[in-house]
């Protein structure tokens, strides 16, 4: 026997005394033999443009992830898998994929984001994973914040719509490298951020999802923002003098609600709206501050100014030109109604980052020129951030399908600028017929943004499991019965729990039908769906954003 073979044999008995030192040291960290996690192999394959920085096995139970101390909980064994994607040179994109270790229903679900993203919506992940679903979620590519995307244009097209894109390709590779075979169908979930995520990828990339959820989508970005900045501006500009207390927005919105609840196709005793546009509250009606004075349940002069400004929504001061729709009837005093608009500790801090691209970090609101600056500002931004588009023929062509929802009393992304996107693709596809043989939208009386609000507001459109997973009372079952079966959704029963919480019982339910249909009571017991039918009113429309700011 020569030195080579010795030392090779030596090298094999090594070998095999050490590998269970070594399977029993995995096993102890992980729980679970190497032999049953397939999962690590994943860090051993090259996908284009990604690279591999997370590829284990998760065990059923708990899971915390990475940066916090809140374990999420009750989640089935699953292989975790996360990445970075640089599809630019200066693109810095994070995604996860969490793939189910059994009980895969052979679906693929891309998952959206909120506001600036910048890190990974683990919820997200976890609701589609509880569903059976191998789930992505990305970061945008914008982990670092606002002001690190100063100066960057690549950054903001991967936010815009790029990284949704490359998560999607990238996370439909793994999953084929993982389970050996493609997913049968693909679907995207998203609501604000992720309803423009969702629109991006109806416009932008049709072939990458069979069926698309798109809720209160903030896809008219650019204009959206500077609404935040005219609402911030007509109650800050007068230091004190026009801001509105919560105390107050209370006050205006039971006078909104005394004057048109009930008379909008809800029903008798609601304490929201079911159709604003049916709304013609006139402000100048409230009660009146004497000079001097500021009660909780009158209005001074510069609040009645600065409340008159926010219903009128961003105007071109040299044209006259609409730039977005207004804060709607009913929302005054939501959690992102008056207060967040008006709270310096809130708006500018949160959604001001597209004036800072474009005017630097220290953009002061009051400069803002709603002309020129506008101008400016869609000409950088508009083409990466705004889905505007209409044309939808590509994803109708082959098979997509799209559900659009928004809450009446949405005051951060207000339900009109999704009336007036779906009304433009109705036009664009030659009529409402040909639009909903692959596009429906429903407007969810009184609920706020995704969720919440005083109406009823759970249709499991946030992966929840409080309502039943069904065609009837869960939308994403609805859009998989759509584009598996070819059913389209002709009502979704929305549902309105106690205190907002399953466990406390439902405190009734309200049909929610295709657009233009409102639910509207016809008699019976105001808390039981079938109380109402749906009705189409064509007499009433949404204050419209001119053509100019539709692109």
């Amino acid at each position: 026997m020569t030195h080579r073979t010795l030392f090779i044999s030596s090298l094999i008995l090594i070998f095999i005394f050490a590998k269970p030192f070594f399977q029993t040291s995995f096993a102890q960290k992980n729980n679970l033999p190497e032999a049953d996690c397939p999962c690590r192999k994943l860090a051993t394959i090259t996908f284009p443009g990604a690279t591999i920085t997370a590829a284990e096995c998760v065990t059923s139970g708990s899971f915390t992830p990475p940066g916090s101390t809140q374990p999420i909980e009750k989640l089935p064994a699953f292989c975790r898998v996360a990445a970075t994607l640089k599809p630019t040179s200066d693109s810095n994109i994070r995604i996860e994929l969490w793939l189910p270790q059994a009980g895969w229903n052979e679906r693929f679900m891309g998952t959206g984001n909120g506001g600036l993203a910048g890190g990974i919506a683990y919820g997200s992940l976890a609701g589609g994973l509880k569903r059976g679903f191998a789930t992505a979620n990305t970061d945008m590519g914008t982990y670092g914040g606002a002001d690190a995307l100063i100066g960057h244009p690549e950054k903001w097209a991967d936010f815009g719509h790029r990284a949704t894109h490359e998560m999607t390709v990238t996370g439909k590779a793994i999953l084929q490298s993982y389970y050996g075979k493609a997913a049968k169908h693909n679907y995207f979930v998203g609501c604000s951020t992720g309803g423009q995520q969702a629109l991006m990828e109806a416009q932008r990339y049709p072939d990458d999802y069979d069926g698309i959820l798109a809720g209160a989508p903030a896809n008219n970005r650019t204009h959206l923002h500077t609404g935040f900045v005219w609402n911030y501006k007509v109650t800050n500009q007068f230091p004190g003098s026009a801001l509105l207390p919560s105390g107050k927005t209370n006050f205006i919105n039971e006078a909104i609600l005394k004057a048109c609840a009930g008379k909008d196709g809800g029903a008798p005793g609601d304490h929201f709206l079911t159709d604003p546009r049916a709304c013609n509250f006139d402000p100048e009606t409230l009660p009146k501050c004497p000079d001097g004075t500021d009660e909780a349940t009158c209005i001074t002069k510069a609040q009645l100014a600065a409340l008159k400004m926010i219903y009128t929504g961003p105007i071109n001061p040299r044209t006259g030109e609409r730039i977005y729709t207004p804060m709607p009837f009913g929302s005054e005093n939501s959690s992102t109604g008056i207060d967040y608009h008006q709270n310096p500790k809130q708006m500018p801090l949160a959604h001001f980052y597209q004036q800072h691209w474009l005017m630097g970090a220290e953009f002061n609101f009051a400069d803002f020129d709603f002309d020129k600056d506008q101008d400016r500002l869609d000409s950088l931004l508009a083409p990466a951030l705004n889905a505007n588009n209409p044309d939808l023929e590509p994803l109708r062509k082959r098979g997509g399908k799209i559900l659009m929802y928004s809450g009446t009393a949405d005051a951060i992304v207000p339900f009109q600028d999704a009336v007036n996107y779906y009304e433009r693709v109705v036009k664009a596809q030659g009529g409402l017929k040909q639009t909903q043989r692959f596009f429906r939208f429903f407007l969810i009386p009184g609920m706020g943004h995704c969720g919440g609000g005083p109406g009823p507001n759970d249709c499991g459109q946030s992966l929840s499991t409080n309502v039943p997973q069904d065609k009837n009372h869960d939308v994403l079952t609805a859009l998989i019965n759509w584009v598996e079966n070819e059913k389209a959704p002709d009502k979704i029963i929305a549902t309105a729990f106690t205190g907002g919480d399953s466990k406390k019982g439902i405190r009734f339910q309200r049909p929610l039908f295709p657009y233009p249909q409102i639910p509207t009571y016809s008699k019976g017991d105001v808390n039981l769906p079938a109380s109402y039918k749906g009705v189409v009113y064509p007499e009433r429309e949404v204050l419209r954003v001119a053509e100019r700011y539709l692109k």
